[in-house]
């Protein structure tokens, strides 16, 4: 059979697709690049804010376009929407979050540790979704109770994953070729309080680094409360990529008391001035929500001078979604929709500037890359992008396509995309 995988949203839902791959690819099965080539389409859905939902609906309905006639949906929209999901044509199965994990064995008739016996090597996704990162799944849910999230609702308490089942994973990956690994969670800062006895998550970088053969290991958001100061001793080893995605969300601590966030800006300040002492370099990327309810001018400009005093290496911003089910959505001071575009489009230009700012400190430098996205031929030869470890995106001109291989860059300028520099021989 033929599948076609398809996700939305966060780097969690990409790596359980690419989870789902290897599954499926173990019991034989192909998986195809696009719906037109697909006896089945899994969906992977998103519902963090209603445009993602909206891109969840859309790519169902492009599957159907396309000629996919057996459509099975899971993920977070679809936990939630379930009815509304079943409702689009060529849907026939719903996979509430909580039943993922035996998606591929349901589907099959397979017993689940016929996945197990002997997992072959993960393979990147061909099409859109392809990779050169491996994005491994550690941990799922969250016990966190901020006030504009509906995650908590879609994927239930935290669990975390056995260290175990993770390097077998992780050898997969590195088996397939992968370069890079990038651990995924909804709160991956809790892996192992579950696990008895507990554990906290520098135990499994730890024994990722030691027990493995990684060349590049990648955190992805991390929530700035679960860090300790001397987390950052793990970066000795330099296989620990120099860079950490630290949600902000707002730089009011009166907001911040509304979103029910475990920090203040005095705090995360702090946090990051420990990060910056203890890993030269470092790349800090963050997330912000603009025009949460109540957000006053004042509270906004708080947030806006504390940006732009952060100096961030980038990050997303995100205009205030309302969500059904969460304590936001009935809070009163709803902020208009302009007033909270007006807001998102500031606070870009600022993270712009600061970006911009981070890039130009490594023109002149070399730096490796690791080659990610789809090589194009152009007249003066193969375009190519990639990833250095401290998420600066770098793009050149090859003599031949370097997809997944890791080259000396000389960083020569900041361009639209990044920077753009010349493969060192």
């Amino acid at each position: 059979m033929k599948i076609f995988l398809d996700t939305i949203g966060c780097r969690l839902n990409q790596a359980e697709i690419e989870s789902l791959a290897r599954q499926f690819r173990t019991a034989g099965h192909e998986i195809v690049a696009t719906p037109a080539e697909a006896d089945l389409a899994v969906v992977n859905t998103c519902t963090v804010t209603a445009e993602a939902a909206s891109d969840s609906r859309a790519a169902i309905r492009r599957a159907k376009r396309l000629g996919v006639g057996d459509i099975v949906v899971t993920g977070c929209w679809a936990t939630l929407e379930p009815d509304k999901a079943a409702a689009l044509a060529g849907v026939t199965r719903i996979v509430p979050n909580l039943q993922k994990e035996s998606l591929a064995s349901d589907l099959l008739g397979l017993p689940q540790e016929f996945f197990d016996l002997e997992p072959i090597a993960r393979q990147p996704l061909p099409g859109l979704h392809q990779r050169t990162r491996a994005f491994i799944k550690v941990q799922d849910g969250c016990d966190n109770a901020c006030t504009f999230c509906i995650t908590t609702l879609a994927r239930g308490a935290s669990r975390s994953r056995p260290l175990d089942e993770i390097i077998i994973d992780v050898d997969s990956a590195l088996k397939g070729g992968r370069q890079e690994i990038v651990l995924t969670g909804v709160h991956l800062g809790s892996w192992g309080l579950d696990i008895q006895p507990a554990r906290r998550l520098p135990d499994l970088v730890s024994a990722l680094l030691a027990r493995t053969s990684i060349p590049r290991l990648r955190l992805s958001s991390l929530e700035p409360w679960d860090l300790e100061a001397d987390f950052f001793s793990l970066w000795r080893d330099t296989r620990l990529c120099r860079h950490l995605h630290l949600p902000l969300q707002s730089g009011s601590e009166r907001v911040l008391r509304r979103m029910a966030r475990k920090t203040t800006p005095e705090n995360f300040a702090a946090l990051v001035q420990s990060a910056r002492a203890a890993i030269p370099e470092v790349a800090i990327t963050t997330d912000i929500i603009a025009g949460f309810p109540g957000e006053t001018d004042d509270e906004f400009a708080e947030t806006l001078e504390f940006v732009n005093s952060m100096h961030f290496a980038g990050g997303h911003v995100f205009s205030y979604s309302k969500r059904p089910g969460t304590p936001a959505a009935r809070m009163k001071g709803q902020v208009r929709g302009e007033v909270a575009k007006a807001r998102s489009a500031a606070l870009r230009r600022v993270l712009a500037e600061s970006a911009e700012a981070y890039q130009r400190k490594f023109i002149g430098k070399a730096m490796p890359v690791l080659w990610e996205a789809i090589s194009i031929l152009t007249d003066e030869g193969w375009q190519i992008k990639g990833l250095t470890d401290n998420y600066l995106r770098v793009t050149t001109i090859a003599a031949e396509p370097r997809w997944n291989q890791i080259d000396q860059v000389l960083l020569r300028a900041v361009s639209s995309e990044g920077l753009s520099g010349e493969i060192m021989e």
